[in-house]
């Protein structure tokens, strides 16, 4: 497999899961201004999208969007527990949170990357963001993880996009339950080698 992704970007939620996974993959690095991979090859032949993450499989076939992207690799290696197997009601649960995460908190801090928006629209961006936050440490606050049973998908995916808050001069520490949940997910083994790997 080849796991395209740029530093800073969401790419990085599924690199940290084909490490927990001890999957074999190839990374390529994708310039995300020029749209071209360090190889000079064109990335919008790989994902007309134009943005990372694309995963793509030994037969060629590609996949984007990153919780799409996370579901499959979690069945790749079931055993591994970071997914519930499809057909209990928990794996509902994963995917609700996986939908949250994506459209709520990605999709928030996504907007302020816009510099195009002026300061009063970013101002109520951030209102509606911290509003999502306060949903999220109501679960963390009672559970290390989103999910009861553990580390899971979603996880990574939130530490991910939960990074970018730093960015725009959003402490996590007014969120105790947060800036505690991304001290945890940042030692786990996996995300320390995904993130030395992409020297970010």
């Amino acid at each position: 497999m080849k796991l395209y992704y740029a530093p800073q970007a969401c790419s990085l939620a599924p690199h940290i899961v084909l490490r927990e996974l001890d999957l074999p993959f190839e990374l390529v690095r994708v310039d995300n201004s020029t749209k071209q991979t360090v190889s000079g090859e064109n990335f919008l032949t790989i994902n007309p999208k134009g943005y990372v993450a694309a995963l793509q499989l030994a037969n060629g076939d590609v996949l984007t969007e990153g919780p799409a992207i996370l579901q499959y690799l979690a069945d790749l290696r079931p055993e591994a527990n970071l997914a519930p197997a499809n057909g209990v009601f928990e794996r509902v649960r994963l995917q609700e949170w996986l939908n949250f995460v994506s459209t709520e908190i990605h999709g928030g801090l996504g907007w302020l990357f816009n510099s195009q928006f002026p300061g009063d629209v970013k101002a109520l961006i951030k209102e509606k963001l911290f509003k999502r936050f306060v949903v999220l440490s109501q679960t963390l606050e009672g559970q290390d993880y989103l999910l009861a049973g553990g580390f899971s998908i979603a996880d990574a995916y939130l530490f991910t996009v939960l990074r970018w808050a730093r960015l725009f001069a959003i402490d996590l520490d007014d969120w105790p339950a947060l800036a505690r949940f991304q001290a945890r997910v940042d030692q786990r083994p996996s995300v320390k080698a995904a993130l030395a790997a992409e020297l970010v």
